[in-house]
């Protein structure tokens, strides 16, 4: 190969070179700013092919979709000055490119750095003009769309940003503060415990002494019944008896000293000492009685 056949083959390279190095390509994802000697000269380069001059023009890209930053977790003052850590996160996009590159100058933890310091400092005021309530329940949506229209009014005109959403993922009580919240609830638990406890013990009392009064009642009750029950059982027992008294004197007598005999000599082992004459033994002497 000749001289004029390589110095033609480093030319076509070098042509080859140069058009490869002068087209660039802009995905659909990205937007893009021409820079000259590093100065800005074409700025929102939309997504296709381009071309530049080689060396000398520089091509930036810049990601428009959302992207989500996590804010580094703040402690902010309620309108009642109490202290709650907030966790939050931020969804935003590039909005207007040219403006975007000239705030940031296309660095994109930069831009992350502004947009937190703009959200901390709106999280700061509404937290500072909400009680602890409205912040955790009452009005947290009201409190975010306000902060998010809020910040992106200043993002969209400082930065070209717009900001999607802000969201807060956690509200906590600072650790020191918790504490002595879980001791505060924990001693108003035990109140509360002895009041019910102090209140259970009364109605137990009242309840025992019903019962004690109950129970007396009953049983002076049952008492008088079972007086009145054996009283009736005496009386007829003395009726019964009266009767068979009177049905038959003699048989009556022998019946009972048969009966206080048995009673009497129950045991074999009984010794009674007494007048052989008592008239106790008449029926043991005579069968029929007689003295």
């Amino acid at each position: 190969m000749g001289p004029k056949s390589i110095l033609g083959l480093a030319g076509t390279l070098i042509v080859v070179l140069l058009v490869l190095s002068s087209v660039y390509i802009i995905p659909e994802t990205h937007r893009g700013v021409l820079l000259r000697f590093g100065e800005l000269i074409q700025t929102d380069i939309q997504a296709g092919i381009h071309f530049k001059v080689p060396v000398i023009d520089q091509v930036r890209q810049f990601d428009v979709r959302v992207l989500t930053t996590d804010l580094p977790s703040r402690q902010y003052l309620t309108v009642e000055k109490k202290p709650l850590d907030v966790d939050s996160y931020l969804a935003w996009k590039i909005a207007d490119v040219d403006q975007y590159y000239r705030a940031t100058g296309g660095d994109e933890m930069r831009a992350r750095s502004l947009l937190s310091s703009r959200v901390d400092n709106g999280l700061r005021d509404e937290f500072g003009v909400r009680t602890m309530h409205e912040v955790v329940s009452g009005q947290r949506d009201e409190l975010m769309n306000t902060l998010r229209k809020r910040v992106n009014e200043a993002t969209m005109e400082e930065f070209g940003v717009r900001v999607v959403d802000i969201r807060v993922k956690g509200i906590e009580l600072p650790g020191s503060v918790s504490e002595n919240v879980f001791r505060r609830m924990a001693t108003e638990r035990e109140k509360l415990a002895q009041e019910f406890r102090s209140r259970g013990r009364e109605l137990a009392e009242g309840i025992r002494a019903d019962a004690d009064r109950q129970r007396t009642v009953v049983l002076a009750e049952a008492f008088a019944r079972a007086e009145e029950t054996r009283g009736e059982g005496d009386g007829q027992a003395a009726r019964i008896y009266a009767d068979a008294y009177s049905a038959d004197s003699e048989f009556y007598q022998f019946y009972r000293s048969l009966e206080a005999y048995q009673n009497t000599f129950d045991s074999p082992d009984d010794i009674m000492v007494i007048d052989a004459q008592n008239s106790f033994l008449r029926y043991l002497k005579d069968p029929m009685g007689g003295n």
